[in-house]
């Protein structure tokens, strides 16, 4: 057997999910559908001040992010911000979010967003730039999303003004946050079992 052969078993395994994985990556997407039902029911009164000005509700909009940011970090396999996003949104959806089903959408995209920049990293990179990379494209994804769903009478410099703001806020409460709090995580051993709770930043 040649170097590059004996290679590859170990190569398949770093990609494959382990019950441990699915398992953990449910209980991170739960928790976080919990927060998303919180997060959502603070809107009403974000709407409220930032009426003068819409956009500004953009800075808001991280907090629904942070589920595929944080389960993309602590799993590291392919299609990690993608479950953890969308099962995230179904339990808020499940919960009673005023955003109804709907949510299960834009858990898709945003999970997609996030999972595009561990991706373009071949799941070999978890540092903090990295992370805020993942919060900064899942913020985008979620702008434009939103600026198709919701926001599709508003003019053209609002929408790119809420795609900044957004951008910022994905950067900041999913991208920063979620990478503190695997860091945190790791240092209690709860994610002995994971890379992420075994390795420094790579």
């Amino acid at each position: 057997m040649t170097a590059t052969q004996s290679s590859q078993p170990t190569s398949r395994r770093r990609y494959e999910w382990r019950v441990v994985d699915i398992v953990v990556a449910s209980v991170i997407s739960v928790a976080v559908g919990v927060i998303f039902f919180a997060w959502s029911a603070g809107y009403s009164g974000i709407a409220a001040v930032t009426a003068a000005y819409p956009p500004l509700a953009g800075l808001y909009t991280g907090g629904w992010l942070i589920a595929g940011v944080l389960g993309g970090l602590i799993i590291r396999k392919p299609g990690a911000a993608i479950y953890c996003e969308v099962v995230a949104a179904a339990v808020s959806a499940l919960i009673g979010t005023q955003f109804g089903v709907a949510v299960l959408l834009s858990g898709l995209i945003q999970g997609i967003g996030a999972e595009l920049v561990f991706a373009l990293f071949l799941y070999r990179r978890w540092n903090l730039g990295v992370a805020l990379l993942a919060g900064l494209s899942a913020g985008l994804a979620l702008a434009i999303s939103e600026n198709i769903m919701y926001n599709a009478a508003w003019a053209l410099d609002y929408k790119l003004v809420y795609g900044v703001f957004a951008a910022i806020s994905g950067v900041v409460l999913a991208g920063l946050l979620s990478w503190l709090a695997t860091r945190g995580l790791a240092k209690t051993g709860a994610l002995s079992s994971f890379a992420s709770g075994r390795t420094a930043d790579v």
